[in-house]
């Protein structure tokens, strides 16, 4: 059940992803309302449209492999080409928003649907790559601690606690993706976490806002919910081919 949850968030999310950037093109804010591709209207649509595909073919078992390389391939060089050279400081936010989420959900789509017969050298290089930017994620935590902290809704209590909780959280389950141990726990964990940040912090956001960088959190918190639950239910894949 968590699978199936699983991928259906992430297909939706990338749908939405790529509906939002072509309604950021058509509306002449030419800055797609995600982030990855540059401001560029001409390279804006047609990666738009790839993300709608893809998000489309990850419900059909017919179009899954092809939709989730492609998408891979794509949040990879949003990441790596599009905004490494505009983002050169690893621990910025720009660098963990810009850079590590896209090719964390990359990596989700090439590990978290099943695909079969997928190299070992990219099964590992996927694994380490979530591994790296997970760890980063925690110690942003502590880096603008005060401010994640004001992000946790006011009936919730112990607003420090919490964020210090995630943070570790995060490096723990970095450390965990980087050795593979216990791997698939620490994958349902984070998509849990993604979860709760999803029904307390972006969503009410959204319903309280409903501005374009609310919508662009959601779906990317959604992806990532949904990419990490997928991943936990696939059973390790030591096994991959070389």
């Amino acid at each position: 059940m968590l699978e199936r949850i699983g991928r259906l968030l992430l297909s939706l999310a990338i749908v939405g992803i790529g509906v939002e950037t072509l309604i950021g093109v058509s509306g002449h804010k030419v800055v797609p309302v995600i982030p990855w591709p540059p401001a560029i209207p001409s390279l804006a649509y047609p990666v738009g449209t790839i993300f709608v595909l893809c998000g489309a073919g990850l419900f059909f078992q017919r179009t899954l492999v092809v939709s989730s390389i492609t998408l891979g391939v794509v949040m990879l060089l949003s990441g790596l080409a599009f905004d490494v050279p505009r983002h050169p400081d690893l621990m910025s936010a720009p660098w963990r928003t810009n850079v590590l989420e896209p090719i964390v959900v990359g990596c989700l789509a090439w590990l978290g649907f099943g695909l079969g017969g997928i190299p070992r050298w990219l099964y590992r290089t996927s694994r380490y790559l979530i591994a790296f930017a997970l760890i980063v994620f925690g110690i942003a935590h502590f880096q603008i601690l005060t401010m994640i902290a004001s992000m946790v809704p006011a009936w919730i209590s112990w607003h420090w606690f919490w964020t210090v909780f995630f943070g570790v959280a995060f490096i723990a389950a970095g450390v965990s993706f980087a050795t593979g141990f216990l791997q698939r726990w620490a994958a349902l964990a984070v998509g849990l976490m993604f979860a709760l940040w999803t029904v307390t912090i972006h969503l009410p956001a959204l319903l309280a806002k409903q501005v374009p960088d609310n919508w662009s959190d959601v779906f990317i918190v959604v992806a990532l919910w949904g990419g990490f639950w997928a991943l936990g239910c696939e059973p390790l894949r030591g096994k991959a081919e070389g």
